[in-house]
């Protein structure tokens, strides 16, 4: 309601002002997903608050951004675990295959994308401020490449806090929630770019899970091993080394960051970071690499059809009510503070010599 209001507002005039104090009532809108006029009014406030984003980056950074490509965001802490370095190793992936093959892996062209960045790492965490530098580094290069244009740009935002996300979340079309599976207790920054109609591509972890049995698991673009499958892999002795040698999409990349090829004025910056991952890779992201890709190039197929898109946005907004703090607190009081839950417990009896 205050950070994109516009959308408030077509909420309000299409399932009633009732969502603002019950959120379960935005599953209303469910009944209306199919319909095209609410495409075009939801797609038009989207690329109006993607606008509004690409102004100030421009203002901030002086890298101008198309507000019809894709938006695809990822703001949070950075942590390994968070995987803030998948997200890059895609980036370059992407750029890779964009100079090998310019017309695009099905010859009708690349869907332009806006890969935002932002979050604070602590102030001792080595591995967390080499991931920024490195995101500096190839936003440099990629965004400066004349070959690559508009079909692919690289941004990072700083002084990540909540203004700025009011800001960034209302135009994100993609929101990114690859942490490991069985890392991430439980965040809720995924739910709040849902609500503001962004999809979410995500591992089965923490809320992911919740919000896409909410959602419907085929509104969101789930992908990478989850937690029995990580178990099983360390208990066979997981060598990610082996994951580089069998893809050489995956290989191209690490050389080309161990190399230097996004730091030339100093090769070895990122040598440490990238023997780090084919040694040790403690959270799997050379494991998750090719099945992140695969989801990725589902994306660009739904952006491709901005109709289907808008219609598995709306439903992610639809699915968003039950995770309302006041339903959460309701279930807390019928179910562990009422009197009944609390004699139910045991909590509060008369002892023996009352």
């Amino acid at each position: 309601a205050q950070a994109n209001p516009v959308l408030a507002d077509l909420l309000d005039r299409r399932i009633g002002t009732g969502w603002r104090r019950d959120l379960m009532l935005l599953s209303g809108l469910r009944e209306q997903h199919l319909d095209p006029a609410l495409h075009q009014e939801f797609l038009s406030i989207k690329r109006a608050n993607k606008e509004r984003l690409a102004q100030r980056i421009r203002s901030e950074l002086g890298i101008v951004v198309d507000p019809s490509s894709l938006f695809d965001v990822q703001v949070k802490r950075i942590h390994e675990y968070k995987r803030q370095l998948l997200n890059l190793l895609h980036v370059v992936a992407r750029y890779q295959a964009i100079l090998a093959n310019p017309k695009g892996p099905d010859g009708q062209g690349w869907v332009a994308r806006t890969v935002i960045l932002a979050g604070k790492a602590a102030s001792a965490y080595l591995v967390a401020k080499q991931i920024v530098h490195l995101a500096h580094d190839i936003a440099r290069v990629i965004n400066s490449d004349p070959r690559v244009g508009d079909r692919l740009k690289l941004v990072f935002l700083p002084n990540y806090g909540v203004s700025l996300a009011e800001l960034i979340m209302p135009a994100t079309d993609l929101s990114e929630q690859i942490s490991t599976a069985g890392t991430e207790a439980s965040g809720t920054g995924n739910m709040k770019f849902a609500m503001n109609g962004a999809l979410t591509i995500g591992t089965w972890d923490g809320a992911n899970i919740e919000m896409a049995q909410a959602i419907g698991a085929d509104d969101v673009f789930i992908f990478g091993q989850r937690v029995e499958q990580l178990e099983q892999l360390r208990a066979l002795g997981y060598d990610p080394r082996l994951y580089s040698e069998q893809d050489p999409r995956l290989s191209q990349v690490l050389e080309t960051i161990s190399a230097g090829g996004f730091s030339p004025g100093e090769p070895a910056r990122y040598r440490e970071l990238i023997s780090g991952l084919l040694q040790r890779d403690r959270y799997f992201l050379l494991a998750d690499f090719a099945d992140y890709l695969g989801a990725q190039a589902r994306v660009d197929e739904l952006y491709a059809d901005s109709s289907a898109w808008a219609g598995c946005a709306l439903r992610n907004i639809a699915g968003m009510g039950y995770f309302s703090v006041d339903r959460s607190v309701a279930e807390y009081q019928a179910q562990i503070w009422s009197p009944a839950a609390l004699l139910r417990s045991g909590i509060n009896r008369p002892g023996p010599h009352a």
